[in-house]
């Protein structure tokens, strides 16, 4: 992807005072009006056939149903709710700070602490230019800046507030023209950060099945191998053996202290809950606890190394979080501790059972209604192969080196989309606010070409 710089676009030839604390200059050709002078507030009655609109906090307005229809508080009665018409400009009062304004892709109605604005005088305001410079105001801490609202985090951001801001108001094509190259570039932008998500998702994955089959079915890929006689295994190298877990391994559960006793509580002993299980080495926790806990309650200390792996309330778990305690700490009851017993290396079996997501979830699914519990029984009872010792240290090193790579990789990724992000804000704010400027062969009005981003 490559991106060019803000400062090789052209510049208008003089500016002036925006008059505005966010933003020191416009180009000297643009006026500045305030909102009420360009925009109205629509106050429609709803009709029949109006079905319910959101502004959505990436400036997408939409009817609901096209975006999700989980998650909404629904209104018992719709007091209020007006309707909303395709080309609105839509002010979310209470999500503005957030980016909660864009311009309505269809018909429908909201409620009233939406503001459907519209232009005073065709052809003089586009109201999907002022949908790209609100949100830049928002987004660059402006709406928060006022801090009218009643609600941590937020501000109450209404038509009135917007109708006492001064706009500024480019020429009605040129208008059209920086929205339309705003819509060009930032699509293609879109794009390039969802290929790269794309990419995080398939290293991972990869990942996954090269660290499975390490611990599966080794590293050589010449070796001998046989029937393993577990159907989830299939064929391992002959000279690995098949161990149930519970002949590997001392299960130890956990607790939590009375809520009540403040002396048990934050302490320096770390409390491990599912919450903290995000890594697959575990050394601190959200919660810690004290000795006095450790010693009055029911929970004890578990011994460094320990595998700890959550056994409790993940219903919806694609995975079950599996780690390695890197010191002593403690657990809570939603967890389990493995303390190897057979001289079998504990990141190996860590590793191992990682890999056994799906075998793991079918034993939570199978536990019964409710919160959903990985038996201990179960759990122990399952088959795995077992390699040699000094051949669970070269699987170990062989998925540290593997998992150095890949984390790097994934980094790579992760660092170019905050870069292509950035990149996409700078060169909103730039386009809206005049540090540029855009002609209509940057869009293809007269020709086509790729001024801001080339594939």
């Amino acid at each position: 992807m490559v991106m060019l710089s803000i400062a090789e676009f052209p510049k208008y030839e003089a500016y002036k005072d925006s008059k505005m604390t966010w933003v020191l200059e416009f180009p000297e050709s643009w006026r500045i009006e305030k909102g009420k002078w360009l925009f109205s507030r629509a106050e429609r009655p709803v009709r029949s056939e109006d079905e319910i609109l959101t502004c959505f906090r990436d400036g997408v307005v939409t009817l609901r149903k096209n975006r999700r229809t989980e998650g909404f508080t629904n209104a018992m009665k719709e007091h209020g709710y007006q309707g909303i018409r395709k080309g609105d400009l839509v002010i979310h009062a209470m999500d503005a700070f957030a980016g909660a304004i864009g311009v309505s892709d269809s018909d429908g109605k909201s409620t009233p602490v939406y503001a459907a604005c519209v232009p005073r005088n065709k052809g003089e305001v586009l109201p999907e230019f002022y949908a790209y410079f609100l949100r830049d105001m928002a987004l660059s801490g402006f709406v928060a800046s006022l801090a009218k609202g009643i609600r941590e985090r937020s501000t109450d951001f209404r038509f009135n507030d917007f109708a006492d801001l001064d706009l500024p108001v480019p020429l009605f094509e040129e208008q059209r023209v920086i929205a339309k190259f705003l819509d060009k570039k930032t699509t293609q932008i879109d794009e390039a950060i969802a290929i790269k998500e794309q990419q995080i998702a398939l290293l991972k994955e990869r990942k996954q099945i090269i660290i499975q089959k390490a611990v599966t079915q080794g590293l050589d890929p010449n070796a001998p191998m046989k029937d393993s006689g577990v159907d989830w295994i299939g064929e391992m190298p002959a000279h690995w053996e098949v161990k149930k877990l519970k002949y590997m391994v001392r299960f130890y559960g956990g607790g939590t202290p009375s809520k009540d006793n403040k002396d048990y509580w934050g302490g320096d002993i770390s409390w491990v809950s599912p919450k903290d299980m995000k890594m697959p080495f575990i050394s601190s926790s959200i919660d810690t606890i004290t000795e006095l806990a450790v010693k009055k309650s029911s929970v004890k200390l578990i011994e460094e190394g320990a595998i700890l792996i959550v056994v409790r309330g993940m219903i919806l778990a694609k995975k079950i979080p599996v780690a390695i305690a890197t010191k002593k700490l403690t657990i809570n009851q939603d967890m389990k501790a493995l303390v190897v017993s057979d001289g079998s290396l504990p990141v190996f079996l860590m590793c191992l059972l990682d890999g056994l997501h799906e075998t793991l979830s079918t034993l939570l699914e199978e536990s019964g209604h409710g919160t959903k519990t990985l038996p201990t029984e179960k759990l122990g009872s399952l088959n795995l192969p077992i390699p040699p010792f000094r051949e669970q240290e070269k699987i170990v090193n062989f998925i540290e080196d593997q998992t150095v790579f890949f984390e790097r990789s994934i980094e790579i990724q992760k660092e170019q989309i905050e870069k292509l992000k950035e990149y996409k804000t700078t060169l909103i704010n730039s386009a809206v606010t005049g540090k540029i400027k855009v002609t209509p062969e940057m869009v293809g009005l007269e020709c086509n070409s790729q001024d801001a981003v080339e594939a």
